[in-house]
């Protein structure tokens, strides 16, 4: 198994990079995550990487960070996501923003990768739930205001952060100000209101 290569950029592709190492040039499938932080061609860089071995053939992944890693081995371990699936799905939003999406049961969110309906973001967060981590969380530098299992609770919470979701907010502003006021009401307007209070300041 190849844990990791480090070399220089050869090629960027749309989907991919061509990655020299002592000559040898190597065909890594990347998000668009990563292809964004990588360096310009011809600048080293080191990537992350997993071997796809099957009977048709072999296929190379690489990734910015061994957090991206691990989202993308939980994700390919989910019945019918493979692995150019689980790419798009890190491609599509910031890695703590999927974080946080798989902690919170947020399947709009989820919803936004290419190719996932309703019912494989459902999959996605009741699978994943449990296998993301404080220390995910911490590598992250997520600051998360109450356990994640009181955001899943009620229907109110859930509703609360979906209409902050359609006014723009990001997935962890959502989050956050909502778990700030989850416990001063069980009505999911109030709830939004009073976020929308907490993330003004006032």
């Amino acid at each position: 198994m190849i844990a990791f290569l480090d070399g220089k950029i050869a090629a960027k592709g749309q989907n991919e990079v061509i990655l020299d190492v002592n000559g040898i040039g190597f065909q890594v499938g990347c998000s668009m995550n990563t292809l964004a932080l990588l360096p310009p061609k011809g600048e080293k860089c080191l990537l992350w990487t997993w071997m796809s071995v099957r009977d048709d053939g072999v296929d190379l992944f690489g990734f910015s960070s061994q957090e991206e890693k691990r989202m993308f081995l939980q994700l390919t371990g989910i019945s019918g996501i493979g692995p150019k699936t689980a790419l798009q799905i890190l491609g599509c939003m910031p890695l703590r923003d999927l974080t946080l999406a798989i902690m919170t049961g947020d399947t709009a969110v989820l919803s936004r990768a290419p190719g996932i309906g309703k019912k494989t973001a459902q999959r996605i967060a009741l699978e994943l739930k449990e296998k993301v981590t404080e220390a995910d969380l911490e590598s992250l530098h997520i600051e998360k205001a109450v356990p994640a299992a009181e955001l899943v609770q009620t229907d109110a919470v859930n509703e609360a952060v979906q209409a902050l979701l359609s006014l723009g907010y990001t997935s962890s502003e959502a989050a956050k100000a909502v778990s700030n006021v989850s416990k001063q009401s069980d009505d999911a307007g109030e709830l939004i209101r009073l976020a929308l209070r907490d993330m003004s300041g006032r």
